[in-house]
């Protein structure tokens, strides 16, 4: 796993929208991996900005989203189908066809599912999955205690992951209770992993994910059994990690060193 860990979140974003325009340039029709919630907001605005100076394309690639509320049409303003559509997807103009999310308001949950695990082999597999992490260590919407090896289901979020998701919901609004999320195996399948992670409430699950024991009770631990994972996060997402002193060594600020072992 590579850490790298920059002064200010501006600079993590930044990083972070950089690596996905890099394989943009180079591979305009890739497969992406994408994520929602308020720490992805700032990386599209920011790989929005990169596409318009010309540094990459952004109506090429195929995208497959982690994840989608159990009971939102994809319609609803707080649905991630809207999300993307408004974050991302309008601005760079992608079709429609290329960009897949799991349908919450599916009538069978478990087909949809199986049909989800089925596009995306279709689709060759994921070039670069994106991922944040919740403050409990959960990736996409697999909450501490999912199997390891787990395939797109339905999953019981969590009290805690319910109340920081009622933000984005209006008062009185009832905030959905179950998500139809990528396993952690699909996770896994993909061929490098980026996550980004922001601010002091992300440092404990961070410090879990990088540095702990691989376990079920931190699911983003098992990013230590993948062959090419980047890690970017500012310095207070990185403040309870053991080892900063030899990753800021390897990679100080954050910088990647071409031609040097990492």
């Amino acid at each position: 796993m590579k850490i790298l860990i920059h002064p200010t979140s501006e600079g993590a974003v930044k990083a972070a929208a950089l690596q996905i325009a890099d394989l943009l340039a180079a591979r305009p029709e890739a497969v992406l991996g994408l994520a929602t919630g308020g720490t992805m907001e700032p990386v599209y605005a920011a790989l929005i900005d990169l596409v318009a100076e010309g540094q990459c394309r952004g109506d090429r690639f195929t995208s497959f989203n982690l994840d989608e509320y159990v009971g939102l049409s994809a319609d609803h303003p707080q649905s991630y189908h809207h999300y993307m559509r408004r974050h991302l997807f309008d601005a760079l103009g992608v079709p429609a066809a290329q960009t897949h999310l799991p349908a919450g308001d599916a009538p069978d949950l478990a087909a949809e599912a199986q049909r989800y695990e089925a596009r995306i082999a279709a689709a060759g597999g994921i070039d670069l999955q994106l991922l944040g992490i919740g403050a409990n260590g959960h990736i996409g919407f697999n909450e501490p205690s999912s199997s390891l090896a787990s395939r797109t289901r339905v999953k019981t979020l969590t009290r805690s992951t319910v109340e920081a998701n009622r933000r984005f919901f209006a008062e009185g609004e009832a905030v959905p209770v179950h998500a139809l999320t990528m396993g952690i195996g699909t996770v896994m399948d993909a061929r490098h992993i980026l996550l980004l992670a922001t601010g002091a409430g992300k440092a404990r699950a961070v410090a879990g994910m990088a540095e702990g024991p691989v376990s079920a009770a931190c699911p983003a631990s098992i990013l230590q059994m993948h062959p090419s994972v980047v890690l970017v996060c500012d310095r207070a997402a990185a403040a309870d990690l053991r080892m900063t002193d030899y990753y800021e060594t390897v990679h100080p600020d954050g910088a990647e060193r071409t031609g040097e072992p990492a």
